[in-house]
């Protein structure tokens, strides 16, 4: 069984722009559907970014509801042996260019394989 689970942060992001984007919490929902069955996503919306023996981070294109035809963008981690999904960010590309690349390693430290 899955288990999904937020870094602070990301929490703190997801919060304002749920506020600003209504559909922003069902559509996480269907994509943590889609993520039950391909952890590492299918398709082109999904890139790996880190890969080791037991964690990979994968940033992926979340579509929005609210945005119409545009999506969010959320990097998270998935733990192969425990099944688990950490969120570590969640960005609007409109607003923002690319990941906090210093985020993603200090998340990596803190939980080494």
């Amino acid at each position: 069984m899955s288990h999904f689970s937020r870094l602070p942060e990301f929490g703190k992001e997801f919060g304002k722009l749920s506020k600003k984007y209504s559909s922003l919490s069902r559509d996480l929902s269907n994509l943590e559907d889609v993520l039950k069955t391909f952890p590492t996503g299918s398709g082109k919306n999904f890139t790996i970014i880190h890969s080791s023996t037991k964690t990979k981070v994968v940033k992926t294109r979340l579509a929005c509801k609210s945005l119409r035809d545009r999506s969010m963008r959320i990097i998270y981690a998935y733990h192969d042996v425990t099944a688990t999904f950490v969120y570590i960010e969640i960005y609007f590309k409109g607003d923002k260019e690319n990941e906090e690349r210093e985020r993603i390693k200090e998340y990596l430290k803190r939980y080494r394989d």
